[in-house]
């Protein structure tokens, strides 16, 4: 079947390219249809003879097309795999992997396509055509971890998978754990039961989004006085003006869109403006707003259907269900963490208030802070004492400047070779792409993988700069396909000049290009191992921080830097303290996403009413009161409408770890060192993808298990003479 399934992709790669070349002269839609109906997988003609995607000649129809076929084809391969398995017939488990990794290949690679022209600009990829593609990808790729033959056939070969390699003995772990999940080990009465409750749950998650959304544009607060908004940065200028093209000319119109509503609270000089704004903002989606729009009840209909699946699949709480696929393991290490950091931050917390309330007071406020001056203040403190403005050093990283600094760190670090490829084809003129030069790699002339860079937002104006890793196609050795993934931005494109970024907007293009090369230079064999896949949730963020932790280096900073007029790089002075915007109210912060974090978990693992478990958490991580009308969980949408749910934690474990690492990088400020700790990182984190525990590659590369210490200095939490315990 492995060589049948290798002749039928090149027979339609060889089909399909020549009916892409034959039609490009035609105008208008271009639609494949495949030469031998539905026998093999259509959609290589979504790829030039490169392998890499033919953008100028994708069409919706072409992506919908594939799709349907590639969907088939791998079920159909679940399906003869099924058959070989109950006719007795003997199958090696890596044979297994390897042929669903080949039939598996084009479908990934189309999904990544079309969510890359998704994000990339929705007008060649509109939402609804994108969520077909979605809905049907998934599917079909989850149809080879729900198949029962396959799950039993792989519970028996308990033997073989002892005799396996380290990546097999791992995927045969995540194809049980999926199967346990999706309840195959369940009776047929009970999997149609879990079934029903999960249909249930989708209608009740459908509706905690679609209130909040409500929620959101049913308030409005219109501001004509350019006074409030004179020191709003230009994208959130531009984000709540009337008209965007014209950011200085009101009114600026503020919803409550998070991002609009956290630039709001850092920005309006008007207290009473604020509270508004803020006070609206805590109660949406509540009885406190509206009782047709309230959540509260489907809230608690949430916890209860998730309770009953945890209880359906064998665990006492969802919290526990949800530990199975963190690399923490169990809700009580996991409460020891966050008990380990609340010793150093809810002191800190209390210190940073004071203080902050004396430099208020000292300015002029005449009132007791409360948590919606607290940003205000905050800005106006660094500015003030530190001489710190963000408009200011913005001045000094134009992004072309910023991605060069990038690129040569990385090339220094992990002996890499990043180059522009000119030629290949991309979805809009300003879209470049790049290839990846392994200098450790047994070829290092063939790249070994590669990356399309779409900085600037078309349509989309989100009030705020973002960026997405998108994986068009995950490494597979199997199928015989290096890695390609798309690195998206929305700064805004001005003609002639280059978008000048923020601390923010660094540590985000950090962030995103971190977790690229997660996905281009892994060396796990197989698919679902590979890049960010089998990544336990509370890792997964891990690559990326460790990049972005790079910022904290002033020497790093000054090599990214070059003023956009004059070239001349950020002062030694100033860039050392850049670091106070990530360490000032540092105590305050953590406690605040320990709050969430552990809400979270106790939503998930307690019986009492939301209420009573905000208020039984609230004053162990806030030492502002809580508001009596705050209703904060009813509108926490990636929790109960997402997927977040007994999870949220898991952007704070991922600090933690990438603090760990980047201490390793820390210990000596010398080339030499950076790249020796480089080696060892690229051979760990950055090779192993999914196909080792996180836990173990953090041993391997540490030669310990994981510490709170790390995070704790980063932000200047922790002293010396302190001590902490391991985790």
């Amino acid at each position: 079947m492995l060589n049948i399934l290798r002749q039928r992709h090149a027979t339609f790669a060889t089909a399909a390219q020549r009916l892409l070349h034959s039609s490009q002269a035609r105008p208008g839609y271009i639609v494949l249809v495949p030469e031998i109906g539905e026998e093999g997988p259509l959609g290589e003609g979504l790829l030039m003879p490169d392998g890499l995607p033919a953008f100028s000649d994708i069409t919706i129809e072409m992506c919908l097309g594939a799709i349907g076929q590639q969907a088939s084809a791998v079920e159909k391969a679940v399906k003869a795999l099924e058959q070989d398995i109950r006719s007795g017939k003997q199958l090696k488990t890596a044979d297994i992997y390897s042929e669903l990794d080949i039939v598996t290949a084009p479908l990934e690679t189309t999904w990544g396509v079309a969510k890359a022209l998704y994000l990339g600009n929705s007008t060649l990829i509109p939402t609804k055509s994108y969520m077909n593609i979605h809905e049907r990808a998934r599917n079909a790729r989850a149809a080879k971890f729900c198949n029962k033959t396959i799950y039993n056939a792989l519970l028996q070969q308990e033997a073989q998978a002892a005799d396996g390699g380290e990546a097999e003995q791992r995927l045969r772990q995540k194809y049980l754990l999926e199967g346990k999940l999706n309840g195959l080990m369940l009776s047929k009465d009970a999997q149609d039961g879990l079934k029903e409750l999960l249909t249930q749950l989708g209608r009740e998650r459908g509706s905690f989004k679609n209130k909040v959304n409500m929620s959101v544009h049913a308030f409005a607060h219109v501001v004509n006085d350019f006074q409030l908004v004179r020191e709003f940065p230009t994208p959130l200028l531009e984000a709540t003006a009337r008209d965007a093209s014209q950011p200085l000319e009101g009114p600026w119109k503020i919803t409550l869109q998070p991002q609009i509503v956290e630039g709001f609270l850092k920005y309006c000089p008007d207290r009473l403006q604020r509270w508004n704004v803020w006070r609206a903002n805590s109660i949406k989606a509540s009885q406190q707003q509206e009782k047709s729009l309230e959540n509260s009840t489907h809230l608690e209909k949430i916890r209860g259907l998730r309770k009953r699946q945890a209880h359906l699949l064998g665990y006492s709480s969802y919290a526990d269900l949800s530990m199975q696929t963190k690399m923490i393991g169990n809700v009580d290490k996991l409460k020891q963490t966050f008990a380990q950091l609340l010793k150093f931050a809810g002191p800190a917390q209390s210190v940073e208030l004071s203080e902050l309330q004396k430099f208020a007071s000292a300015s002029g406020a005449e009132h007791k802070l409360e948590a919606y001056d607290v940003s205000y203040w905050k800005r106006k403190q660094l500015l003030e004492d530190h001489q710190l403005n963000e408009g200011k050093i913005s001045a000094y990283f134009p992004l072309p400047r910023v991605l060069n600094g990038l690129f040569a760190l990385c090339e220094k670090l992990f002996n890499v070779r990043i180059e522009q490829q000119p030629k290949a084809e991309v979805w809009h003129p300003a879209v470049k792409f790049f290839n990846v030069y392994d200098g450790d790699a047994s070829n290092s002339a063939a790249p070994v993988g590669g990356f399309y860079m779409d900085c600037y937002s078309k349509e989309h104006k989100f009030g705020k700069h973002n960026g997405w890793m998108v994986g068009i196609r995950n490494s597979n050795k199997s199928a015989e396909l290096a890695p390609l993934c798309a690195l998206i931005f929305n700064f805004t494109e001005i003609p002639g000049k280059s978008p000048l970024l923020s601390y923010d907007d660094l540590q985000m293009v950090f962030k995103t290009f971190g977790t690229g090369l997660q996905h281009l230079l892994t060396q796990a064999g197989y698919s679902d191992l590979a890049g960010l896949s089998n990544i336990e949730w509370d890792a997964s963020q891990v690559s990326g921080y460790v990049m972005s932790n790079f910022l904290d280096d002033a020497q790093v900073l000054q090599t990214l830097s070059g003023h956009y007029e004059t070239d001349e790089p950020i002062d030694l002075q100033l860039a050392q303290k850049l670091r106070l915007l990530k360490t000032q109210m540092a105590g305050y912060n953590l406690c605040q996403e320990l709050y969430v974090a552990d809400l979270d978990v106790e939503l998930h693992r307690s019986s009492a009413f939301w209420l009573e478990v905000v208020r039984k958490l609230w004053p162990v991580y806030n030492i502002m009161a809580l508001d009596k009308k705050d209703a904060h969980p009813c509108s926490m949408t990636d929790i109960f409408a997402g997927d977040w749910a007994a999870a949220h934690f898991s952007h704070l474990y991922s600090k933690l770890i990438a603090a760990d690492i980047s201490s390793s990088f820390q210990e000596q400020r010398s080339d030499e060192h950076y790249a020796s700790v480089g080696k060892r990182y690229k051979q760990t984190f950055l090779s192993y993808g999914g196909s080792v525990p996180t836990a173990e590659v953090f041993r391997r590369f540490q030669g310990r298990d994981p510490s709170v210490e790390a995070l704790l200095k980063s932000l200047q939490l922790f002293k010396p003479s302190q001590t902490t315990e391991h985790n």
